[in-house]
């Protein structure tokens, strides 16, 4: 199976869901199957478990060893393990390769299902007890008609092991290590909490007034805001916002539809907006384009917003 060769129009606010399976036994000693999702996007191919050669030294329990396709030498976790379970064997496992964050890795379940072409508004966000129960690891919930999947957070898995792909572990960039002046007004959509604040510390921190929210729902309607209130006042938008900062994976809203929406509007088109996610890849660099994004940065080069948020405001909003 190569979900890569599924195409969805960006703009669009839908997305598609590999569902597969985590069989388990329960703290009782019963066998239980897990339904769990991870974005199409992410996915590069889906195979059978192969020949894997263990690494040396000492790793994390779920790290199984590496394995060659095509000579590329691919590191294989086993998600049942890393969630910290009991598996149950099965004849016929299944390996997803996926590629975010500019890495390939792959992952070991017990089973793959369906596709599934949803839109962004069916994806909930886990409340905040789900949060703490699964550690932070579930990052949305779809309610099926006879289950519930969990949209498993795959970034998180890799950060944890290996600190060296998180989300700011790249030093920032002298020109915007110091206190400056603020000039530019920034809108940030980014459902995680931490990615929110890293960006908007690195953004204040080289001078920008900043905004947070939390999809592109919200982002969409805050703009809206600013629009109305820029007409009845006779303003350009510029009074209120200069420069969009976007998350592409988001309940609710998907920052290529919060893009395309922008860009489709005469009033708001000329503010840049910025797709910073573990989603911008050379082969998916298209689907950004395709709805105007004016820039594209892939997680975890936190330290590239600033300075190309500066560079895009300075050109669009010249003093």
């Amino acid at each position: 199976m190569t979900p890569s060769d599924i195409l969805l129009e960006s703009g669009t606010n839908e997305l598609e869901i590999i569902e597969f399976l985590i069989k388990e036994i329960d703290d009782e000693g019963k066998e239980h199957t897990g339904h769990y999702g991870v974005n199409v996007a992410k996915v590069l191919e889906i195979i059978r478990l192969p020949r894997v050669t263990a690494l040396p030294g000492h790793f994390h329990p779920a790290v199984m060893g590496t394995f060659n396709m095509r000579n590329n030498i691919i590191a294989l976790i086993d998600l049942c393990a890393w969630l910290g379970k009991t598996p149950v064997e099965t004849d016929t496992p299944k390996v997803i390769v996926t590629e975010f964050n500019r890495v390939v890795n792959a992952f070991l379940v017990s089973g793959v299902t369906r596709i599934y072409r949803l839109s962004w508004e069916r994806i909930e966000p886990p409340d905040i007890n789900m949060q703490t129960y699964a550690e932070g690891c579930i990052t949305g919930v779809v309610r099926m008609e006879d289950r519930i999947l969990f949209i498993l957070d795959m970034e998180k898995i890799i950060a944890d092991l290996n600190p060296n792909l998180a989300v700011g572990t790249i030093p920032p960039s002298p020109e915007t290590s110091s206190e400056a002046e603020v000039h530019y007004k920034t809108l940030i959509a980014d459902d995680s909490s931490t990615i929110r604040h890293m960006i908007g510390h690195s953004l204040e921190t080289a001078g920008f007034e900043v905004e947070r929210t939390i999809n592109g729902k919200m982002a969409w309607d805050k703009l809206m805001e600013w629009k109305e209130r820029a007409v009845q006042n006779n303003r350009p938008i510029s009074d209120y916002v200069h420069l969009v900062v976007s998350d592409i994976e988001m309940p609710a809203m998907d920052g290529h539809t919060l893009t395309k929406k922008i860009k489709d509007d005469p009033f708001l088109s000329n503010i840049p907006v910025i797709l910073f996610s573990s989603l911008i890849t050379e082969g998916l660099r298209h689907k950004g384009e395709s709805v105007g994004a004016d820039d594209q940065i892939s997680k975890p080069e936190l330290a590239e917003v600033a300075i190309r948020a500066k560079m895009l405001a300075d050109k669009h909003w010249p003093t």
